[in-house]
């Protein structure tokens, strides 16, 4: 799908983006509330789901603190934590109904074009990444401390980031770009994109993104874009890694994750599901919050819409285990 803005674009009509799109999240109705399944205690399912989900630790027993520790029981489940625009305008929240809220100046304007006639135009991306631990305002689990426990919050905009304008600059923070710039390393990316859409993607492929693309740079500019879905669930999965490369996102699933949150530098994959929400939220169905890397064959059917629904926005769901004390 080529937006009037990007069409301006290519076309050399100027710069100017369009109207910036989007609508409030309701996190009722606008969740879809299945994902937070399965729910599990040490390697058994309590609450199963027919969603993938990895691998738990086997004992339902576990033990946290010093010098004494504390005997728990361990959980496993699914948290919304984040909220995340996805978007080609600068300064355009669309998880806060489609509001352009800028500080006076302008940067990096996106586009989000197909390729015409052989050259292909690419898509270039921005990411506003808000604070929203739903389970802990709703109190849906008893157990507050294995929640993340903080009030609503813009944490994050790309706009003013020089390491996601910049391809030279991301090298940074992702110097090891260079082992994965060939072809067999690509072509390694068919086989987790395969695992991604049948079941959970490969974290070992860290530099893949499945069927979405490449990990690599780690900014919004999209050099595969094929539709807007598929470019701006990459652009996501691209700031989440960017995030955890920065030390500002940990890891949360595993047994490590049992007593709390580690540094993860390189992206375990299998710790997110990405829910759309924003033009038109998936709330039901196998499809409604699919791992990173996952073919956009059938969540990208029929959710973005010409001039009013180009904006994307997307729900975070964090794998969390934790040892409930």
């Amino acid at each position: 799908m080529v937006t009037p803005s990007a069409s301006a674009q290519t076309s050399g009509a100027g710069n100017v983006p369009g109207k910036c799109t989007g609508r409030f999240v309701n996190p009722i109705t606008d969740v879809c509330w299945s994902c937070l399944f399965p729910l599990s205690v040490g390697g058994l399912k309590i609450i199963p789901s027919d969603r993938p989900d990895p691998k738990n630790p086997d004992s339902p027993i576990c033990a946290c603190g010093s010098p004494v520790p504390r005997i728990g029981v361990a959980m496993g489940f699914w948290e919304p934590v984040r909220l995340a625009d996805v978007t080609t305008k600068p300064w355009c929240f669309s998880s806060l109904g489609g509001k352009k809220i800028s500080p006076g100046f302008n940067i990096g304007y996106g586009k989000a074009a197909r390729s015409v006639d052989g050259t292909g135009q690419g898509a270039k991306w921005h990411v506003h990444w808000y604070v929203y631990p739903l389970l802990y305002w709703m109190e849906l689990l008893t157990d507050m401390a294995c929640l993340e426990q903080s009030s609503f919050d813009i944490a994050y905009v790309t706009e003013i980031d020089p390491l996601w304008q910049d391809d030279v600059l991301t090298a940074l923070i992702n110097p090891e770009v260079a082992l994965f710039a060939n072809p067999i390393a690509q072509v390694a990316c068919a086989a987790d994109c395969g695992a991604a859409t049948t079941k959970l993607p490969l974290d070992p492929l860290f530099w893949c993104a499945g069927c979405l693309g490449s990990m690599y740079p780690m900014n919004g500019n999209i050099a595969e874009h094929v539709g807007p879905v598929q470019s701006s669930r990459l652009a996501l999965s691209r700031f989440t890694y960017k995030l955890h490369r920065q030390g500002i996102a940990w890891g949360t699933m595993g047994s490590k994750g049992l007593c709390g949150k580690y540094l993860m530098p390189i992206l375990r994959k299998q710790q997110y599901r990405f829910q759309a929400t924003v033009p038109s939220p998936m709330v039901k169905g196998r499809w409604a919050c699919p791992p990173i890397g996952s073919s956009d064959m059938k969540p990208g059917s029929g959710r973005t819409y010409p001039i009013i629904g180009e904006d994307m926005g997307y729900l975070v769901w964090r794998k969390r285990n934790c040892c409930v004390l």
